[in-house]
């Protein structure tokens, strides 16, 4: 799988499944890009039950049963999923080195 999830986010995801009462064997953490975003696409995580093996790929990363819909995965390359914990912000953040442009915020890119 072409994203990789650091130990830190992966922490921080099983504490937040943890908090949500989610069933860490039949919950995944969805990664994806989408089209929007004052950049073009845009990063988006969510919890997910559902699975397609012909659209997506699955992996194991910490603890974690993580996904990428093969559509994803061609603009997710290379990509960590990190998380960040400070006084000015708090949050999952992705470092994209593939990325030709990334908005403010973070959570835009273009390819």
């Amino acid at each position: 799988m072409a994203v990789k999830l650091s130990e830190r986010a992966a922490q921080e995801v099983l504490k937040i499944m943890g908090e949500q009462k989610y069933d860490l064997e039949k919950t995944m953490f969805r990664v994806a890009v989408g089209g929007g975003g004052c950049s073009g696409l845009s990063y988006g995580i969510t919890f997910d039950t559902e699975y397609d093996e012909k659209k997506d790929t699955k992996s194991s990363v910490h603890g974690v049963n993580m996904v990428v819909d093969k559509k994803s995965a061609l603009y997710l390359d290379a990509v960590t999923v990190d998380f960040y914990e400070g006084l000015e912000k708090r949050g999952f953040f992705f470092d994209n080195p593939q990325a030709t442009k990334t908005c403010g915020c973070g959570t835009s890119f273009n390819a």
